[in-house]
């Protein structure tokens, strides 16, 4: 936030990029909040609705900020998965509202807004088509520093002309002689080749909130000492409670850029707060320009609107320096919260948060920030649900069915860690399938997109497709089916819904007001719902403006507490082909049929849960006599899957194994998307990202309760 103006003229970027304001008002369309405060507080469930509301007060009161963060991270996934609104949408709207301030996107490389990598032409078309829709400034960062992935990234958002920002993942602690990867020299040699590879500005994303005051004034400030001329930006979080101090420590050393958010939307995993740093500025030399007083006009609204957003809320109370210890990036923290109680591991988080530490010591101490991030949650849970350290994890490798995106990060799929892959761990989760060396993408064919556009509307119709869907669904095919099958079903007004109303059940004689356009309402009321009909279904009456009306409607609570998981047969841990559930999920896929013969290795079914699928795979060779579960059934952690027994005369040699159990099958060959069957995070998204268990007690909106 700092008033350095000179370089980012030179660099004849905005003149108006100078002051990097991410507000809760912008956690979709501001540096820090319309993004990642909302995505760090409130696991990315903020709508776009409660951001248009925002968008004029921002449009006039952050006019002197640099940027708002308001797109890209987990905010694409969770739009289209948990909010069913279309996030190219979202962007074209709210830089209809906001024309006078920089737009910024989070780009993950290689893996655009993705969880795994992409063939070069659709993160090509990605970029191309979000600078079209309102992007101006790309902070293209890799989930492991990986320099050719963040080289590519640069490469295609300077193509589509934007404003690239190379940035630099932080992780470690310069502070402490005893970490001896991620150093000073480690730092200045990735900026030196982002600097060579042509830049516009460099960013310093510290995604968990390590970077401490005394580490930031030594980092910018070499950063500023080799290069003069260059835009700095610095984005942390306030986790351990020190974001204030290490944003202001950073503007005094140079960062001519720093984040923060809305006062009601800062602290503790978002970012510092910016009325804080705004008032501690004011009359300095580093002025960032905002007044203070117009901030608490956004700072009110955004506290009010907050509240809706409560069951999304992760209950952390107070900042905590255990950051320091588990390294868990603030935006991942409360979408982990969600998938860890979904998993039933909600009374085991303080355990969770130990393995997460285990786990990323397991993997090589990498960085960790979307997908990769993913990858180490995905394995803590997977250690607390089979009761591993980390050390039982390296000797039971080899018997373990790993979630997918553990066995995808070990064979490469995300790109290649700065100090290398962890032996024998690799090795033994890996059982010899395939690998790749150098960047994901280079290796992949380009993918049909007009092909794919032509299956799309084959599908759903000329008039229901355009080239963002198109992209949509290469980046999130089985996202994108769903989300689009919805909307067919009720509508793309699903996103004029007031919040209430979309979150939680409507209450008889509740009235809901929804503003279809400017100047045009309409006025809806719930006057009672009928018996539940064997059918699993209810008429439900309402009036809509005054007139009374009857539809039927699919209670979806009923079904699922009708629907209960049946009691199910556990695996017998004594005998090794008696195979059971890693984890809590629901069957994706069943792979084998009884009487198949199988090799070990060889995928079984597939399991997901949330945001995290893991291929269950036969510990070894033998026929299948049993086969427990079918598709889409509800398994807890144990319960038997598949029976194999190695003495039958037709099972096949004890050595023989598939190449690659993760490969997609038949069915996920036709479908458009990454390298293998669609991971979802991110997580988040989320990398992110997802808090699927609110939802699944509350009804998403009136039309589909």
């Amino acid at each position: 936030m700092s008033a350095r103006q000179g370089p980012a003229c030179r660099l004849r970027v905005p003149p108006t990029y100078r002051t990097c304001a991410s507000t809760a008002a912008n956690s979709h369309a501001c540096c820090a909040a319309r993004r990642d405060a909302h995505q760090s507080l409130l696991a990315t469930r903020m709508r776009t609705h409660d951001m248009l509301k925002a968008a004029p007060a921002t449009a006039a009161i952050l006019g002197s900020a640099g940027s708002l963060e308001m797109w890209g991270g987990a905010t694409f996934d969770v739009a289209l998965r948990f909010l069913h609104e279309c996030p190219w949408r979202r962007l074209e709207q709210l830089r209809e509202q906001v024309p006078n301030i920089p737009f910024q996107m989070l780009l993950r490389g290689a893996n655009a807004v993705g969880y795994t990598s992409y063939p070069d032409n659709v993160v090509d078309a990605f970029t191309k088509q979000a600078r079209i829709s309102g992007v101006d400034i790309f902070r293209v960062f890799d989930s492991l520093n990986y320099i050719d992935n963040l080289k590519f990234g640069i490469d295609s958002v300077t193509a589509a002309g934007g404003i690239a920002e190379g940035t630099i993942c932080y992780s470690g602690d310069l502070t402490d002689p005893t970490r001896t990867k991620y150093t000073l020299d480690y730092y200045m040699d990735l900026a030196e080749q982002l600097v060579d590879h042509g830049i516009h500005s460099l960013g310093i994303k510290d995604m968990a909130g390590l970077l401490k005051p005394r580490a930031a004034t030594q980092l910018v400030g070499a950063l500023r000492a080799r290069f003069p001329d260059l835009v700095i930006h610095v984005h942390t979080h306030d986790s351990a409670g020190t974001g204030v101090a290490t944003q202001i420590a950073a503007a005094e050393a140079g960062a001519d850029i720093i984040d923060c958010a809305i006062d009601s939307m800062s602290g503790l995993t978002s970012q510092p707060n910016m009325g804080a740093i705004v008032n501690a500025l004011a009359g300095t030399e580093l002025d960032t320009g905002v007044n203070p007083r117009h901030l608490l006009v956004l700072s009110n609204y955004w506290e009010a609107t907050r509240e809706l957003y409560a069951p999304f809320e992760s209950n952390m109370r107070y900042s905590s320096s255990d950051v320091y210890q588990h390294e868990m990036p603030g935006g991942q923290y409360t979408n982990l919260k969600f998938q860890a109680a979904s998993l039933g591991l909600g009374n085991a988080w303080d355990k969770v948060q130990q393995s997460y530490a285990a786990a990323n010591r397991a993997l090589g101490d990498i960085v960790k920030v979307t997908p990769s991030s993913k990858v180490v949650g995905d394995l803590a849970q997977f250690m607390v649900q089979n009761e591993l350290d980390e050390h039982g994890l390296v000797e039971k490798a080899e018997q373990l069915s790993f979630p997918g995106s553990v066995v995808e990060f070990m064979q490469g799929y995300i790109g290649q860690p700065s100090f290398g892959f962890p032996e024998p761990l690799r090795s033994k989760i890996l059982k010899g399938k395939p690998t790749i060396e150098g960047r994901p993408g280079a290796s992949m064919p380009p993918m049909e997109l007009d092909n794919l556009e032509a299956r799309l509307v084959e599908r759903y119709g000329r008039n229901n497709i355009t080239h963002k869907d198109v992209l949509s669904a290469a980046l999130y095919p089985k996202v994108f089916e769903e989300y689009q099958d919805f909307v067919l079903k009720y509508s793309a007004l699903i996103e004029k819904l007031p919040t209430r109303a979309f979150l939680a059940p409507v209450k008889e004689d509740e009235e809901v007001e929804i503003e279809l356009s400017k100047g045009v309402s309409s006025h809806i009321k719930l006057k009672a719902a009928g018996e539940l009909q064997d059918s699993g279904k209810r008429e439900v009456y309402f009036e809509a403006n005054g007139v009374p009306r009857v539809v039927e409607v699919e209670d979806r609570r009923s079904a699922e507490t009708l629907g209960k998981k049946a009691i199910r047969e556990k695996a017998d841990v004594g005998i090794l082909g008696s195979v059971g559930a890693p984890m809590a999920g629901t069957v994706i896929e069943v792979s084998v049929k009884a009487g198949q013969p199988v090799h070990a290795g060889q995928q079984l079914a597939v399991l997901s849960a949330m945001k995290m699928e893991t291929a269950v795979c036969a510990p070894i060779a033998g026929v299948v006599t049993q086969v427990a579960v079918d598709k889409t059934d509800n398994l807890d952690a144990g319960d038997l899957i598949v029976l194999i027994d190695a003495t039958s005369p037709a099972a096949p040699a004890l050595n023989s194994m598939d190449g690659d159990p993760l490969r997609v099958s038949s069915e996920t060959e036709s479908q458009p998307g990454s390298l293998t069957a669609s991971l979802g995070d991110n997580g988040a998204r989320t990398d992110a990202a997802a808090a699927a268990a609110a939802e699944s007690k509350q009804p998403q909106s009136v039309t589909a309760a």
